[in-house]
């Protein structure tokens, strides 16, 4: 397994179409993943410290956690198949539950919690970052500064998991 950190959500052009951007910290790969808009809402909403009046999906699934007394300690991230991403949360008890990548990820920004891709998936799926795109990607960190999680609402809704527009397909 290696440990990501989250990049941030960029949307693909033309068809405006959101992904994750997760770079390895021991190395140079970056994983894109493609999620809904809904997800990359929440995502950016916590990468931006963005608190709303009344608690949102993820901010009600950390309450509900802290509540039960359980502490997320790392989301993995397992397998890939058929361009459809799978991850895992694993929580203090042992309990290990399956869930989508966006949905372990936005988790994962609000309860501080480390996020892994197994090296399977990263030989698979991730791509070397070139010197272009690590400037690109500061560009990138300072666009996300200006930028507010509603610029990523659609009207479409949500799209399914593993498909351009959904959660969890590889690029």
């Amino acid at each position: 397994m290696q440990e990501v950190e989250v990049v941030g959500v960029r949307v693909v052009m033309p068809s405006s179409s959101p992904l994750v951007l997760l770079r390895e910290l021991s190395g140079e790969r970056v994983l894109h993943i493609f999620i809904g808009p809904v997800e990359a809402s929440a995502i950016a909403f916590a990468q931006q410290g963005v608190a709303s009046p009344r608690p949102l999906t993820h901010d009600l699934m950390k309450d509900v956690i802290t509540a039960l007394g359980e502490v997320l300690l790392r989301v993995n991230i397992t397998k890939i198949e058929q361009s459809t991403f799978y991850a895992d949360l694993v929580f203090s008890s042992g309990t290990v539950v399956s869930a989508r990548p966006s949905d372990a990820i936005a988790l994962a920004l609000r309860t501080e919690s480390r996020i892994y891709v197994a090296d399977a998936v990263m030989d698979e799926a991730a791509t070397e970052m070139a010197e272009e795109e690590e400037e690109e990607v500061e560009r990138f960190r300072e666009f996300l500064e200006q930028v507010s999680a509603e610029d990523f609402d659609s009207e479409e809704g949500e799209g399914n998991e593993g498909s351009p527009g959904g959660s969890g397909s590889a690029p």
